[in-house]
């Protein structure tokens, strides 16, 4: 994917804080019709990008999810493919 989507950065949060970010995100790219966004979670241990994966998962708005690949943030990164209207 090359072109911009909206993005939400999460990485400085515990994960508790980072799902709800996450979710109001999804709802206002939701709304807005954004296909995809790019959700920054940083590699660290990766527990946060566990969690918002496994949130993903189950998200009634979320098409698909992938991890970015060397150019758009690597395992920094969660893409999300997003439910249409």
């Amino acid at each position: 994917m090359r072109y911009a989507c909206p993005e939400v950065d999460l990485h400085s949060l515990r994960a508790d804080e980072a799902l709800i970010r996450l979710d109001l995100f999804l709802n206002e790219a939701f709304v807005s019709g954004s296909p995809w966004v790019r959700v920054i979670h940083g590699k660290g241990t990766g527990a946060l990008r566990q969690a918002v994966q496994g949130m993903l998962r189950h998200h009634p708005l979320v098409k698909s999810f992938r991890s970015g690949v060397e150019g758009e943030g690597g395992a920094g990164v969660t893409l999300v493919e997003l439910q249409q209207k």
